[in-house]
């Protein structure tokens, strides 16, 4: 069984946070914070990236590339890859990469790990200096959600040619390094399924960090609209002051009320983006299960909620 994050100020915090009207006005310390206008959104982000969108824009391809989140501190990029095609053998030297298949199987191979198919609701990752390959395998193409630190270099082993570049060489270097290090409770791979059991057998706690890392993490938020208060209307949610927060969703439907862009109901493999300063209320909505994998730069992002002010 995997672990599920429990009795912790994160997972509390979080806990908190998907429920939105539920977290009493007044808790916690009542600070002054700056409050300016929403973001503006700049290509390629916008409030919501609908997958059917993209796949029908390149209806008949079966290898295509599209940035989906480019900030300054996480991209995101949806990729469709045909049947056969490979990513030779790379790291990363200072940052972590991961990705959710969405649909098809990726074999990867990773240093330290014993390889494996991965295939749709599976979430992989890869820590710094650790070197790495993957193959889409079966007989169609693998759609993946490729989620990298903002700025990640890539480096190739010596007996791997990387292609030529525009704007630099590539040089022969020495680098000492530590490869492989699984530590904060990342794994190579965990899946929706297998996590999706241990919530429903558990009970309420909805939270489990899939990825845990000192410039990002991804946070895997699974429930039921049956569980949550009726919709508050007026309930404007929270903001982040320092750091954009975008979603993928796992299973189901998420509700989003967004500042300045009012509902939106996103649905499986939509991507949903909100910039700092944007006040935001997402929760679980419809009929079943629903999942999102909520992704930012800090490991305890702020949660800021409009607090009564004093007379």
């Amino acid at each position: 069984m995997l672990p599920i994050v429990k009795n912790t100020a994160v997972a509390c915090l979080a806990t908190l946070a998907l429920m939105s009207g539920a977290y009493a006005q007044g808790r916690g310390d009542t600070l002054w914070a700056p409050k300016y206008p929403p973001t503006k959104y700049v290509p390629p982000h916008k409030p919501i990236t609908k997958i059917a969108d993209l796949l029908a824009q390149h209806q008949g391809h079966t290898a295509w590339r599209e940035e989906v989140v480019k900030d300054d501190h996480i991209w995101a990029d949806y990729i469709m890859s045909p049947a056969g095609s490979k990513v030779s053998r790379r790291l990363h030297p200072d940052t972590r990469e991961w990705w959710v298949v969405m649909d098809g199987q990726i074999r990867f191979e990773i240093e330290g790990q014993e390889p494996f198919v991965a295939s749709r609701g599976a979430m992989v990752q890869v820590p710094m200096q650790t070197i790495y390959s993957m193959q889409t395998v079966g007989d169609k193409p693998a759609l993946r959600l490729e989620c990298n630190i903002a700025r990640a270099r890539t480096l190739h082993p010596k007996d791997v040619q990387p292609a030529k570049a525009p704007g630099f060489d590539w040089m022969l270097v020495r680098m000492s390094r530590t490869a492989s290090v699984y530590d904060k409770g990342n794994k190579p791979i965990v899946t929706y399924d297998e996590l999706a059991r241990e919530f429903e057998a558990r009970g309420p706690s909805p939270f489990y960090r899939v990825v845990m890392d000192d410039r990002a993490v991804a946070n895997f938020i699974y429930g039921h609209e049956k569980n949550l208060p009726p919709i508050n209307p007026k309930d404007k949610g929270h903001y982040h002051p320092e750091c954009a927060e975008f979603w993928l969703i796992m299973s189901g439907q998420i509700r989003y009320p967004i500042e300045n862009q009012g509902v939106i109901i996103a649905s499986v493999g939509d991507v949903v983006y909100v910039p700092p300063f944007t006040f935001h209320a997402p929760r679980w909505y419809g009929e079943g299960a629903s999942c999102r994998l909520a992704m930012n730069g800090y490991a305890n992002i702020a949660h800021l909620y409009e607090s009564a002010q004093p007379h």
